[in-house]
C-alpha cells in the first residue's frame, strides 16, 4: 500500500554543506549519494534539496538563471539522475525547491526582455511609475528596467525579477519546468514564496505593512495553484507538494491544502519562529516568548485540524539559527532539549521536516569574528547596526545569535579536523564543537539523539493516531508545558513537553494514569494523575 504524506518524514539538505566528494570545500550531489545509507538508517522517506540550479548565487541559489539544468558547483545532470535512482533503491524520494515567483536577471527571459523583445517583456511586471512597496530585502521593490524609463518589480533582491503570472505564456513555461523534473523521477516539490505569485492587474500604493496586502494571499493565487496542480504534479498521485507561505493566514492555508480543492499537500508558515523577535525585529535577542509559541501551535493545530488542512512541521531550516540555541539551556540540557523539541514536532498533526544536523543535536557555531560569516543578509545587517551607532561588540553579538550561517555550517560526520565533510577547506567554517557532536559519536549509543529520532520516525509509521489523528490543545494555560491530545478511532495520544530547565507538575486525565509511555526522553517516569516533568522532559502516553 502506498504511504500517504501524513506518514512520511522529510529531511532537508543544504547541498553546499552536506558532504563534499571532490575536496573543493563545497558539498555536492555525489556527496549526498554517498550518505544515502545513513539517511536510510535514520528512516526518512524523502530528501528536500535547496536549489541546485545554475545561479549567480546572489540569494543562495534562489535567484535561478536556468530552471532545467544543474549548477556545476553541485555536479552534473547525470549525477542528479544517479542520485534519484540510488535514493529510490533505499525507498527515499527527492523533493526539489521550485522558485516560481521570480528569476535571476541573468535568466535568458529577462535578458531577452531587456534587449527589447516584447514577448519576453510581458514575462515581467513592468510599470512606468513604481508603487511604494518595500522589497523584503530592504529599499523600494522596483528597479529601473534598463534605460527604457520603466521599472520592474522585485519583491526580493534587485537581481530577482518577479514573473508575471497573469501572462499565460509564463504559466505555460513554468508548467514545462515542473514537468521536466517530474520526468527525471522527482516526487516532491517545495514551492518557494508561492503565495505571492498572484498580483492584481492594477498595482496600488499601500504604505501599510510595506505593501504586503497588495500581493499576499490574493484570491487569484488559488486559481493559479489549481491550474499548476492540474497541469503538472496532480497527474501523479505519489507527488508531495509543500508551499512556503509568506505572512499568511490560517484561513488561506486551509484553502491551499484542503484535499478537495486540489492545490497543495501542505504548507510552511513561519510565525512560530518569530517568537524571539522584539517588535518584529529579527536582529533583537529577547528570551523566546513561550506563551506566543504555545498559542501559535495550538491555534494552527486546532484550526487546520477542523478545516482539514495540513501543516509542514519544523523548527529548523537553512534560514534560521539552530532551534536548540533558541529554546534550550544547551550547556546543561542539550540532549534532553533536542529530544523534547523532536517529540513536540514528530508526534504533532502535520508532516515533520528534519533539517540536516538536528538529528544529532547540532548547535550554532561559536564564531568569534564577523569575518567568519559569509551570509550577505548578516553582513548587511552588521553594517546597518554600526550605521545606527551600535558598538561593534553589540552588533556582532546580535549577528552571532541570529545569522542564517548558524544553520549552514558543514554537517558534522566525524571528529576529525574537517568533520568528515571535506578533504579540502570548507566554504564556511565548522562549528567548534564537532569533535563531540557528530554522527560517528551519535551512532555509538542507544540513548543518543539520533536513536531517539529513529524511534520517533518509526512511531509515525506504526500508529495511525500520530499520522492522521486530530489535534486538541491540552492545558493551554500551563506556564511551562506545551501539551496536546491526538485522537483517531479509539486511539488517544497525550503529548507533554516541558520547555524549561526546572521541574513542573501537570494533572493528566484519569484515563491516562494507567497508560504506558509510548516514548519519553527520561527513563523511569512514574505515571500518575499529578505527573512530575523533569527539565525539558517530553513524554507521550497512549491508550487504545
Amino acid at each position: 500500500m502506498r504511504m500517504s504524506f501524513n506518514e512520511k518524514v522529510v529531511y532537508q539538505i543544504y547541498p553546499k554543506s552536506y558532504r563534499d566528494s571532490n575536496g573543493d570545500g563545497i558539498g555536492d550531489l555525489k556527496g549526498i549519494k554517498e550518505k544515502l545509507p545513513y539517511l536510510h538508517e535514520l528512516g526518512v522517506d524523502m530528501i528536500w534539496l535547496n536549489p541546485i540550479y545554475p545561479s549567480p548565487q546572489k540569494d543562495n541559489g534562489y535567484d535561478i538563471s536556468d530552471y532545467v539544468a544543474i549548477d556545476p558547483l553541485f555536479g552534473t545532470m547525470e549525477e542528479f539522475e544517479e542520485l534519484v535512482t540510488q535514493a529510490k533503491s533505499y525507498n527515499i524520494e527527492i523533493m526539489l525547491d521550485m522558485v516560481l515567483n521570480h528569476v535571476s536577471i541573468e535568466h535568458e527571459w529577462f535578458q531577452k526582455a531587456l534587449a527589447g523583445d516584447r514577448f519576453y517583456q510581458d514575462f515581467f511586471i513592468l510599470r512606468d511609475e513604481p508603487t511604494d512597496w518595500v522589497s523584503k530585502f530592504g529599499g523600494n521593490a522596483w528597479a529601473p528596467f534598463g534605460d527604457t524609463g520603466k521599472y520592474y518589480l522585485h519583491l526580493y533582491d534587485q537581481t530577482q525579477a518577479d514573473l508575471n503570472w497573469r501572462n499565460e505564456a509564463v504559466q505555460a513555461e513554468l508548467f514545462k519546468v515542473v514537468r521536466f523534473w517530474m520526468s527525471k523521477g522527482v516526487k516532491g516539490f517545495r514551492f518557494d514564496v508561492i503565495n505571492v505569485i498572484g498580483k492584481d492587474e492594477e498595482l496600488k500604493n499601500n504604505a501599510e505593512n510595506q505593501g504586503k496586502a497588495e500581493y499576499t494571499d490574493k484570491p487569484i493565487t488559488h486559481t493559479y495553484l489549481q491550474r499548476l496542480n492540474r497541469e503538472t504534479f496532480g497527474q501523479d498521485p505519489e507527488i508531495i507538494t509543500v508551499g512556503e507561505m509568506s505572512s499568511t493566514t490560517i484561513e488561506n492555508c486551509i484553502l491551499y491544502t484542503e484535499p478537495s480543492r486540489n492545490e497543495l499537500s501542505m504548507v510552511f508558515n513561519f510565525h512560530h519562529l518569530k517568537v524571539d523577535y522584539e517588535n518584529g525585529n529579527k536582529w533583537s535577542t529577547p528570551p523566546f516568548d513561550f506563551e506566543a509559541l504555545k498559542s501559535l501551535f495550538h491555534t494552527w493545530g486546532e484550526a487546520m485540524s477542523k478545516g482539514n488542512g495540513w501543516n509542514a512541521l519544523f523548527l529548523n531550516n537553512h534560514d534560521q539559527p539552530r532551534a536548540l540555541n533558541r529554546f534550550v539551556a544547551i550547556d546543561k540540557y542539550r540532549t534532553e532539549g533536542a529530544k523534547m523539541l523532536a517529540t513536540m514536532i514528530h508526534l504533532n498533526r502535520g508532516t515533520p521536516y528534519i533539517y540536516m544536523g538536528e538529528e544529532i543535536g547540532m548547535i550554532d557555531p561559536d564564531f568569534q569574528h564577523i569575518d567568519d560569516y559569509v551570509d550577505v543578509e548578516s553582513l548587511n545587517a552588521y553594517q546597518e547596526m554600526l550605521n545606527q551607532s551600535f558598538s561593534e561588540e553589540e552588533a556582532f553579538r546580535r549577528i552571532k545569535a541570529k545569522s542564517r550561517d548558524n544553520a549552514r555550517t558543514p554537517m558534522q560526520w566525524t571528529s576529525d579536523e574537517t568533520a568528515g565533510f571535506t578533504t579540502g577547506t570548507p566554504w564556511l567554517g565548522l562549528a567548534a564543537n564537532h569533535e563531540v557532536i557528530n554522527v560517528e559519536q551519535e551512532r555509538t549509543s542507544e540513548q543518543s539523539i539520533f536513536a531517539y529520532y529513529k524511534k520517533l520516525i518509526q512511531l509515525r509509521k506504526q500508529y495511525p493516531v500520530i499520522a492522521s489523528g486530530d489535534y486538541q490543545a491540552y492545558e493551554p494555560d500551563h506556564p511551562q508545558v506545551y501539551g496536546y491530545l491526538r485522537q483517531l478511532d479509539g486511539q488517544k495520544l497525550l503529548v507533554l513537553t516541558n520547555f524549561y530547565e526546572n521541574e513542573t507538575t501537570i494533572t493528566i486525565p484519569e484515563e491516562f494514569a494507567s497508560a504506558q509511555p509510548l516514548i519519553s526522553n527520561y527513563a523511569n517516569t512514574l505515571i500518575q494523575e499529578e505527573l512530575t516533568l523533569r527539565p525539558y522532559q517530553a513524554i507521550a502516553l497512549l491508550i487504545q
